[in-house]
C-alpha cells in the first residue's frame, strides 16, 4: 500500500535547500554492516542530479547510487537513510513537476532497491513505479500484492 505524507513544505523547496554535502566517520552502531571509514552524507540535490543521468530504457540500484555518490566524494559509503529521504524528496519533487505539466522530469522511478524490487516509498506506490517502468518497456513481476520487481534489472543498470 502507498504511504502518502503531506508536506507542509513544497518538495521542490526541499530539493532545493541550500546545503552542502559532507563526509563523517561511520558511526559505531554502523560499522558492522558499513565498515569503519568516511560515510557522506549527500544532499537531496547530489541525489537528483544522478538520478537524472539515467537514461530511459536503463535502471539504477539505490546500492549503485549509493557507490557513485561516495566514489564522486572520496567515501567509503553514503548513508543509506539520508539516501532513502533524499530519493523520497527527488521522486515527490519529480511528481509537482508533473502535475505542473513540466517536460523535464527526473526519472525516480527507474531508480530499485538494491535487490530489484520496486519502491513502496515513492509517490503511489509500487503501481505508480510499475506503470512507469512498463511504459519504458520493463517487465514487472508482481511476487505478492504490494511487492514487485524488474525481470532481468541486472541486465538493464546504467553506467553512472
Amino acid at each position: 500500500m502507498a504511504i502518502k505524507w503531506k508536506s507542509k513544505t513544497p518538495w521542490w523547496q526541499k530539493l532545493e535547500k541550500p546545503q552542502e554535502a559532507r563526509a563523517v566517520e561511520v558511526p559505531p552502531r554502523m560499522q558492522k554492516t558499513w565498515g569503519r571509514g568516511r560515510m557522506l552524507i549527500a544532499t537531496p540535490r547530489l541525489v537528483d542530479e544522478l538520478v537524472s543521468r539515467i537514461p530511459k530504457g536503463k535502471l539504477a540500484t539505490v546500492a549503485q547510487l549509493m557507490g557513485r555518490l561516495a566514489r564522486d566524494h572520496h567515501c567509503d559509503t553514503t548513508c543509506p537513510m539520508t539516501t532513502g529521504i533524499f530519493l523520497r524528496i527527488v521522486a515527490e519533487t519529480a511528481e509537482e513537476d508533473m502535475a505542473a505539466g513540466r517536460k523535464r522530469i527526473t526519472p525516480y522511478w527507474r531508480v530499485l532497491k538494491t535487490d530489484g524490487s520496486l519502491n513502496e516509498k515513492y509517490p503511489g506506490g509500487v503501481n505508480r513505479q510499475a506503470g512507469l517502468l512498463k511504459s519504458e518497456g520493463h517487465k514487472v513481476l508482481f511476487t505478492r500484492p504490494g511487492k514487485a520487481r524488474v525481470e532481468d534489472y541486472e541486465t538493464r543498470r546504467a553506467k553512472l
